[in-house]
Formats: structure tokens, C-alpha cells, sequence
């Protein structure tokens, strides 16, 4: 090539051989903070359960596998994402049904929204469903439900495939039986584990991920009880208690936070952002979430999508009433990387 060759041609001809030009791209690949595709958004849960319903008439689970809502944020489509990183959806299983067993590399997790009967059998242990529980399926770990109760089961599906499928390291895999074998005792890891912190000392296996198949709402609910109006809590966040592995006393899992928090009557609390993307889901009450100025208005079993360092505000509409609010995040990961920020506004 010759200096007689024109910018833009020599641009052409160096795409053709798989170069481009950082200085055109500057801009767009270093910015001065976050920019993420991700926009806040609420899901109506009261709107998407008659869909549900209608699917769980017209759908046989056989046809599905799993009978789930995706919950995707409309600037993450092609991700099929709801925060950059992680999923929700939304799960229905009818009486007498039974969800085929599979595995996969993602991380995953179970927040009971309604319902009663059913359970998911993980790794050969069968952990009974209650609303407000968060049941744990550890990446690779074998796992199936099957409604033995009465009515429709629902719940919030929490998945990090985004981030797996982003990596290119996701693998899925079929059960050879529809239903795996029960190999332990109903509930054996939480009634092994949730005493505070007595932990089993006779189990040696120590894993990223927590051990516990279930956080029952029944030691949730007692905690929020004990600490009553004790507490302060934090002035963005409430009273925020985070699910924890006994082993390790961090996230239940290597790539997602769970925590709950408690919003006291005519909480207003302080603007915050962070770098971790967040979904939250409205286990009781009313309010608002203020995310980089668009107001979320919430109910009861909505879902909520905050992007990594967007500011947002939490407010409860009672004046007499509680709000309690579940929430899970890529804080794992953007710690781990070392890239973790966060600030009180």
C-alpha cells in the first residue's frame, strides 16, 4: 500500500484483514462511568399472572419443560436478560405435574411467590415449597419439581445464563428419567444448617455454593421479628439482611447475592447507586423506586429491574404497613473482578 491510498479505502482494506482503528472507537469502549444497555422497568405481576394461567390450561408441561414468564429488559433483548448478567422469570406448575430433571451450568434459584404442595428435588434431595422460601440449585446440580398440592404454584425464577452464555461456557443436559431419585432425607440441608451459626461439623465438603437447599420464610420472618425497630438499618436500604453460605459467610452463590430488606412505614430512604445490576422483587407492600429519575411505582409480587450504577430511592406508600422486598445482584462477580463501587448520593 501506498501513501496514495485514500483513509478511507485503507480503513475498508484493514476490515477485510480483521483490524480496526482504536482511535474511532475510543469513545465508545472507555467511557467516563458505567453506560448500561439495561434500563429500569417494573413487571405487573397482577397483569402477567392471568397469562400464566392461561398458559398453564393451554401449555401441557411436557410441551414446555419449564412453564416460565421471561422477564426481559428492553434494552437486553438479544440476551434474553433482565439486568446485564442475570435473568428472571416467572414459573407456574399445576397439580399432578412433574417438571423433567436437567442441569446446567448456571447458577439458579427459587423465590416462592404463591401457592402450596409442591417441591424440587436437588442433587437427590427433595426441599419442600412455602411462599417467601428461597431454594438454592447450585450450577451442574440435577433438579425437577413436582406438584403433589392443590391450585397453581408460583414462583421467581433467578438465573445468571446471561453471564454463562456471555462467557461461552454453558452446558445443559437432559435427566435419562424424568424425576431423579430422592438419595437423603425431605429438607435434610436445611434442617442441618438454619440454627444461626451452628453449623453440622461432621459434613467436611466445604462449596462456593451454599449447602442449603432452602431459607424457609419462617426464619426469615423471625428475623425481621427479633430485630423489630431495633435497628436503624441502612438510610438507602432499610433493615437489609443478606442469605448466606455457612462456609464461607458470603453470597449463597458464587455469582449472585440474595438479600431481603424491610422498609418501615413512611420509609423515604436515601439515593444510592452501586456497580452491580439488581432485580428486585415486592414480597409485601407498596411503593416507589426512583431509578435515574423514572418512578417505578410497586404492588405486591412486582419485579424490578435497577442497572449497575443507576441511582435509585426507595419508598414505602404506607404510613402503618412494612415493605418487604427481595433482591438479588451480580455483586459476586463485580467484586470479584475488583470492580465493585458504590455511593450515597
Amino acid at each position: 500500500m501506498t501513501s496514495t491510498v485514500s483513509s478511507d479505502k485503507a480503513y475498508e482494506e484493514m476490515a477485510a484483514l480483521g483490524a480496526g482503528a482504536l482511535w474511532q472507537h475510543l469513545d465508545n469502549l472507555f467511557s467516563a462511568e458505567p453506560t448500561s444497555r439495561a434500563v429500569p422497568f417494573r413487571w405487573d405481576y397482577r397483569a402477567l399472572r392471568p397469562y400464566m394461567l392461561h398458559f398453564a390450561d393451554a401449555l401441557s408441561i411436557e410441551e414446555a419443560q419449564r412453564r416460565v414468564l421471561m422477564l426481559v429488559n428492553p434494552g437486553l433483548r438479544a440476551q434474553s436478560a433482565t439486568v446485564t448478567g442475570l435473568y428472571a422469570g416467572i414459573q407456574v406448575i399445576l397439580p399432578g405435574e412433574q417438571a423433567q430433571a436437567h442441569r446446567h451450568t448456571s447458577n439458579a434459584f427459587r423465590f416462592i411467590i404463591e401457592g402450596a404442595g409442591a417441591y424440587t428435588t436437588v442433587g437427590g434431595e427433595r426441599v419442600h415449597m412455602h411462599p417467601g422460601d428461597l431454594l438454592l440449585t447450585p450450577g451442574w446440580q440435577w433438579h425437577d419439581h413436582y406438584h403433589e398440592g392443590d391450585g397453581p404454584m408460583m414462583w421467581l425464577d433467578g438465573l445468571d445464563f446471561p453471564l454463562v452464555n456471555s462467557l461461552d461456557v454453558g452446558f445443559f443436559e437432559l435427566h435419562s428419567d424424568t424425576a431423579q431419585q430422592a438419595t437423603v432425607p425431605d429438607d435434610l440441608s436445611s434442617r442441618q444448617f438454619i440454627h444461626g451459626r451452628l453449623n453440622p461439623a461432621w459434613v467436611s465438603t466445604r462449596t462456593a455454593s451454599s449447602p442449603i437447599g432452602n431459607y424457609p420464610w419462617t426464619e426469615t420472618q423471625r428475623a425481621f421479628e427479633s430485630i423489630a425497630d431495633s435497628a436503624a438499618g441502612s438510610a438507602a436500604d432499610g433493615v437489609l439482611l443478606e442469605y448466606t453460605n455457612p462456609w464461607t459467610g458470603g453470597p449463597v452463590l458464587p455469582s449472585m447475592a440474595c438479600r431481603i430488606q424491610r422498609l418501615a412505614p413512611g420509609f423515604h430512604g436515601a439515593p444510592r447507586r452501586h456497580t452491580a445490576g439488581t432485580i428486585l422483587h415486592v414480597v409485601r407492600g407498596s411503593g416507589t423506586t426512583v431509578v435515574n429519575g423514572t418512578e417505578l411505582d410497586w404492588a405486591e409480587h412486582d419485579i424490578l429491574a435497577i442497572p449497575s450504577w443507576a441511582s435509585y430511592q426507595h419508598r414505602n406508600a404506607s404510613r402503618t404497613e412494612d415493605a418487604l422486598l427481595f433482591s438479588y445482584t451480580n455483586e459476586p462477580v463485580v467484586r470479584a473482578v475488583g470492580m465493585y463501587r458504590e455511593q450515597l448520593l
